[in-house]
């Protein structure tokens, strides 16, 4: 199915699962609450049954004693919580530890920093309390450097975190990155970040489901809001079976948000696509050759980036962004051009195919940073989005920091991206055409630098 989130009113209703890797092995299911009945009244509903709106049901029912009322189009997990790389690691959007520094100070830097860490201790709590079985380990992240000219800069990151955030980042030149980690014409050196999870993505999904739905929340699946408007204090949601009536509203559908929901987010959204594939597992020539042994999620230093990871079954999972348009020829062509820029990095692949790929909507904003926060004409109508697709965990968090607010018990000091409202993209309308312009010149970037 084609579908472009600027532009349709809503991603389907009860759609399955992608045919994903994920989906492949996660296993049956749990059960949801089925489609919302004709009429229902609540404390909270949320829209959307992705990690955030799942993790804040559970927190709000469970820390807070609210129970709310989750509103799926289509599955729980259906969108990028169940078909991204599976990648749980500290990221605040497209910030680094310098461009925290230079846009906040130092002061709010280092709380932005701490909230990224407090990330990881959620999705971690949620792990534990929740006893989902999602094969996660601590794996780390390695940021790559793809191209020797881009050394530098990972040395410098590393030695600001060490000295402005008292973090243990190591940089690690090319030599070691290709005996201990991976080897191919792209490893130059890398930042090592000790604290990432690797997980799979659709049974945490699954994980937090359970939790949320034990903990007291309903989960409606297959039922889009197709409207949303206010009667007095309360807010109306229409679905396909009836309406929902709520005192407090939840916007939680990051890349798949429809243009038109509510006017807080109305023309602050950019979705791309990123596409995963996963190969055939790797043989026993390939894998020593390639000596591709670490057990941590890499990145690299592209401004269209590439993730990837080895995954338990010895099969690689690689991604990247960088297709426009969602259509059956599009799809073709970026899977052979991932299994190409594959290849690049890793010669002795040359004989791998692919055994699955995919793809899905992440959510960029104006300021390239997630924004957790309610309307200003309303602060009754709550969001959370915009990760730029390194959502994993702060999704997650996100959840947690919403149930916290709605219940009264938010944070004092939030920091900087969490105190304030999306920003609207100039000339919204013509977004595809920018970002056709952008990609270019990143490409163009990351082949010369």
């Amino acid at each position: 199915m084609s579908y472009d989130p600027l532009t349709a009113l809503g991603p389907g209703a009860g759609l399955d699962f992608p045919a994903s890797y994920w989906a492949a092995s996660a296993g049956p299911a749990p059960a949801d609450d089925g489609p919302a009945p004709s009429r229902v009244d609540c404390e909270v509903a949320i829209i959307g049954g992705g990690y955030t709106g799942l993790s804040c049901a559970t927190h709000l029912a469970r820390d807070h004693g609210i129970k709310a009322v989750v509103l799926e189009a289509n599955r729980p997990g259906w969108g990028c919580s169940g078909r991204n790389g599976g990648f749980a690691r500290m990221a605040l959007g497209r910030f680094s530890a310098g461009d925290m520094i230079a846009r906040w100070g130092r002061s709010a830097a280092q709380r932005a920093f701490r909230e990224t860490m407090a990330s990881l201790d959620t999705v971690r709590e949620l792990l534990r309390s929740g006893g989902i079985v999602c094969d996660a380990s601590d794996a780390g992240h390695l940021k790559i450097a793809h191209r020797p000219g881009r050394v530098a800069a990972l040395r410098t990151e590393a030695e600001l975190l060490q000295q402005a955030f008292d973090y243990p980042a190591q940089f690690l030149d090319g030599e070691s990155v290709r005996a201990k980690h991976i080897a191919g014409k792209q490893s130059h050196g890398a930042l090592r970040v000790p604290d990432a999870l690797a997980v799979h993505p659709l049974k945490l999904a699954h994980g937090v489901l359970r939790m949320a739905r034990s903990a007291g929340a309903v989960v409606h699946a297959a039922s889009p809001v197709t409207e949303w408007r206010k009667a007095g204090a309360v807010h109306v949601l229409r679905t396909p079976q009836g309406e929902i009536h709520a005192r407090s509203v939840v916007l939680a559908t990051n890349g798949y948000t429809p243009p038109d929901i509510h006017g807080a987010v109305k023309a602050t959204l950019l979705p791309v696509l990123s596409h995963i594939i996963v190969t055939r597992p790797m043989t026993e020539a390939e894998s020593r050759e390639t000596n591709f042994i670490t057990g941590h999620v890499l990145t690299d230093t592209r401004k269209l980036l590439y993730y990837w990871r080895r995954l338990p079954d010895h099969r690689i999972l690689f991604g990247g962004r960088g297709l426009l348009t969602d259509s059956p020829h599009a799809n073709d062509t970026q899977r052979d051009f991932l299994l190409a820029e594959l290849k690049a990095k890793l010669p002795a692949l040359e004989s791998i195919t692919v055994d699955y790929d995919w793809h899905g909507w992440v959510c960029l904003t104006r300021d390239f940073l997630p924004h957790i926060y309610h309307s200003v004409d309303d602060a009754t109508a709550y969001y959370a989005m915009g990760y730029q697709g390194s959502g994993v965990a702060m999704s997650l968090h996100a959840g947690k920091l919403l149930a916290r607010r709605i219940a009264g018990a938010g944070e004092a000091n939030p920091i900087p991206p969490f105190a304030s409202p999306l920003q609207r993209f100039p000339l919204h309308g013509l977004a595809r055409i920018a970002q056709a312009g952008a990609y270019q010149w990143y490409r163009m970037r990351d082949r010369l630098g």
